[in-house]
């Protein structure tokens, strides 16, 4: 705002002249006293000028709110865009008909696969959109040290970004170890968001004690990986943020309510983490949070405070947060307390919403130098060949609705040359291609409990390295699935018989695509039933969503990556046989 715009919503206040905007008959929230009181709202210059009086001058556009409540546009203050499938764009005309009008987004995935390209990518596709989007710098990228990801974003590179103003700080530090031990490469990284003044933001499951206190003393203050509410309690009292989370598949928001009181609620907020297109046509985004809290009990006003002022003030954010004056005048409409559910939506004083109906019109940038990321060398159906030495191996063994797996112990049929056939178990071939320096690899293993049945599935959407994933029960139709991946530049693709029975292209890193949301999410869907239908993957198992998640080497006990087996517990690498 320069001294014109400045000196022109003074004089609005001071009802010297007209607003912009004027909403009358309102309930306002008051998200600084925690009360509701009955107003009108001045806009000027996108910015909240004062409440009315009969003395101001009549605006130039007014809106009778009839007695609806009018709060600050929501925050979400941690979110991977990539995770919807969705360009910044299209994740926009989804998120703001509810309410969402500012994100906290973690670019880590598309950096995993673009390094600088894949943040640049995203800096300059969520310029021009109503949404506004704050990044923080992926701070662990590669995730870790024993798969291929296609960049390495250390200090230097770092540094490169994080002075720029929509760059709130370093992202999710996944790597608690090597703060704890104060390993010097992270050390470099948190000195840079140190001398830049910026927020570090935590990612500590489980952690506790004298670790939490070192992890916290590094200077992480936020935290969306509380599973009870003794984390949320002991976080808090370090100073540290706590977000509730809920996601597609994360779900933590219930288990935390009991933790948050009148003591502590102001350092508590909302975000999603990963949240597809279908959850946010279906539930809704941070307006799903609210609801969610509010019926399990919650305060709405508290809700609200969390969604809104407490969000801002987390992330240093003074110019939002509350319908106030000399605030942004995001703003949001609705006609229930209990039941928040957003009728009109405002930012910067602009109806970009009314009704569910997206009203902006958002420039869609061309993914120039994050598209075709599909470098895989010597790829063929004989680099999947599974010749174990012995017919005892370990599996991936899949825990029912999780992504958490066991290492399982099997018996399997191996034919006269040696090579693993599938038999009545219900194991079935998986492996990771690498496809981001054309190295060659590809790691072989076997997943229990999965149901696949003939035919394949491959994805490129595979946290946190996004290497393309593939599971089958014989050879043919995988290699046929990785090789349609190839062709469309990433996606989601199912074979069987021979055949691509159908596929969606994610052109955008192989992790997004530019396409509306609702055909999106209607071809997820469309995927999902036939992999469930044709291939009878099991009704536990998400097809697409479980599969993804075998490639993560973080999460306990046995996963795959395009190195080969690796024992998350054991901390390496294993073999198929045992």
């Amino acid at each position: 705002m320069d001294k014109s715009n400045l000196k022109r919503m003074i004089d609005v206040a001071a009802g010297r002249e007209a607003a912009d905007l004027c909403i009358k008959n309102c309930k306002v929230i008051d998200v600084f006293n925690k009360s509701v009181f009955e107003s009108d709202v001045l806009v000027a210059e996108g910015m909240i000028a004062g409440y009315g009086s009969d003395l101001h001058p009549i605006a130039h556009t007014v809106i009778d709110a009839d007695g609806a409540y009018v709060a600050p546009g929501l925050i979400d203050g941690h979110v991977h865009i990539e995770s919807s499938h969705l360009s910044p764009a299209e994740f926009s005309r989804l998120v703001v008909p509810h309410g969402t009008t500012t994100v906290v987004a973690d670019p880590h995935e598309i950096c995993n696969v673009c390094g600088l390209d894949g943040f640049d990518y995203m800096l300059n596709a969520s310029e021009d959109i109503a949404l506004s989007v704050f990044l923080q710098f992926p701070s662990c990228v590669p995730a870790t040290p024993f798969e291929n990801s296609g960049a390495v974003l250390d200090a230097i590179k770092i540094a490169k970004r994080i002075d720029n103003p929509r760059v709130l700080g370093l992202g999710e530090l996944m790597n608690f170890p090597g703060v704890c031990a104060a390993d010097d490469g992270i050390l470099d990284k948190l000195m840079v968001a140190q001398i830049a003044g910026k927020i570090v933001d935590g990612h500590s499951p489980g952690l506790g004690g004298y670790e939490l206190d070192t992890y916290t003393a590094s200077g992480v203050r936020t935290e969306h990986e509380c599973a009870v509410p003794e984390d949320l309690i002991d976080r808090v009292r370090r100073g540290v943020y706590v977000m509730l989370r809920q996601g597609s598949t994360c779900h933590d928001l219930v288990n935390l309510l009991p933790g948050i009181n009148e003591g502590n609620d102001h350092f508590c907020l909302f975000c999603t983490d990963d949240r597809q297109s279908a959850s946010l046509l279906d539930e809704g985004h941070i307006d799903n949070n609210i609801r969610l809290a509010v019926s399990e009990g919650l305060d709405p006003i508290t809700a609200i405070c969390m969604a809104t002022i407490n969000a801002a003030s987390c992330f240093g954010l003074k110019d939002r947060g509350a319908v106030a004056p000399g605030r942004r005048a995001d703003l949001i409409m609705f006609d229930d307390l209990e039941d928040l559910k957003v009728r009109d939506v405002w930012i910067e004083g602009v109806h970009v919403a009314h009704n569910g109906e997206y009203l902006a019109e958002d420039v869609h940038v061309e993914p120039k130098n994050v598209s075709g990321k599909m470098n895989v060398k010597n790829f063929s159906a004989s680099r999947l060949e599974l010749k174990p030495a012995i017919d005892q191996v370990r599996t991936i063994k899949l825990l029912p609705y999780s992504v958490v797996t066991e290492v399982g112990d099997a018996f399997i049929t191996i034919d006269e040359s040696g090579r693993w056939v599938r038999d009545e178990q219900d194991i079935v071939k998986i492996a990771v291609i690498e496809r981001h320096h054309g190295t060659g690899n590809v790691g072989v293993g076997l997943l229990e409990g999965f149901g696949l049945r003939g035919g394949a599935i491959a994805t490129s959407v595979a946290h946190d390295s996004h290497n393309i994933i593939v599971a089958g029960d014989n050879d043919a139709d995988m290699a046929l699935a990785v090789d349609k991946l190839i062709e469309i530049g990433g996606g989601m693709v199912i074979a069987a018989d021979g055949e691509i029975l159908d596929f969606l292209s994610h052109e955008i890193a192989g992790l997004m695509t530019d396409r509306p949301g609702e055909e999106v999410a209607h071809k997820i869907d469309e995927l999902d039933k036939l992999a469930r239908e044709r291939l009878k993957i099991n009704e536990y198992a998400d097809p697409f969503m479980t599969l993804c998640f075998m490639a993560l080497p973080v999460i306990p006990a046995l996963k795959i990556t395009d190195n080969g087996l690796f024992d998350v517990e054991k901390f390496q690498f294993v073999d198929i046989c045992i």
